[in-house]
């Protein structure tokens, strides 16, 4: 018991004097620099700050995407910026889901077949996919549209089957690139309401990059990055 409330109160992320430089012809150009911050577990964080101030870095250096120049890099307690590519690839398919705000959903695929994807990579045996699928389709609202492909949906269905993609394989960790831009304001309220019930209901961490005012205003940590420095950070109480 001790060691599983250890767990919980661990940070899911945390990153220590992390920095990221990219060389553009012969200038090298950095795009964090320095930044170290914990995000707590089961709550609802957000990376803000104006456009190139290095949020979207930070998010693909938290999901694994790219790797750190300088600094260490932990997530759900493992050394990421350690790991070899191919143990990164597997520990990221296995352990974080990403919503984006294009959607990103594969055309020709339904969407159970979408929301299915996640587990057919991680080798899910079928009927435990199937299982866990149709649930998954229920919780967002879409049992009703497993059949039909993204073009054949609303941007708010899009982005549930989004939401429904990210959280499948039961990730510890969701990250969400403006997942309300593409939104008009009313569906973006109901998104944000299910991210929560989903974030609530299954002890999910989710992790945002956002310009959204309503999004921001439903946030349980803040922080703020300007020139790809961590400036601020903010928590509010949790009521959980």
């Amino acid at each position: 018991m001790t060691s599983l409330r250890a767990s919980v109160m661990q940070p899911v992320v945390q990153l220590t004097d992390v920095s990221k430089h990219y060389l553009a012809g012969k200038v090298d150009a950095p795009a964090i620099k320095g930044v170290s911050l914990a995000i707590p577990r089961q709550r609802f964080s957000m990376l803000v700050g104006p456009s190139g101030s290095g949020k979207t870095t930070l998010l693909n250096l938290i999901g694994c995407i790219d790797k750190a120049t300088a600094g260490s890099v932990f997530v759900d307690g493992e050394d990421v910026a350690s790991m070899p590519d191919d143990a990164l690839s597997d520990f990221r398919a296995r352990n974080i889901g990403f919503i984006f705000q294009n959607f990103s959903l594969i055309p020709v695929l339904s969407a159970y077949e979408n929301i299915e994807y996640p587990l057919l990579l991680i080798g899910t045996p079928a009927a435990l996919r199937r299982d866990r699928t149709i649930a998954m389709l229920e919780a967002v609202g879409l049992i009703d549209q497993r059949n039909q492909r993204p073009n054949q949906l609303s941007g708010g269905q899009k982005q549930r089957v989004a939401i429904g993609r990210a959280l499948i394989k039961q990730p510890a960790l969701v990250l969400a690139d403006e997942p309300t831009a593409n939104l008009d304001s009313t569906t973006g309220a109901a998104i944000i309401a299910l991210m929560r019930t989903m974030q609530q209901t299954r002890s999910t961490t989710f992790v945002f990059s956002t310009h959204d005012p309503q999004l921001m205003s439903h946030s349980d940590e803040t922080f703020s990055i300007r020139d790809g420095e961590l400036v601020d950070h903010a928590s509010r109480t949790s009521t959980c």
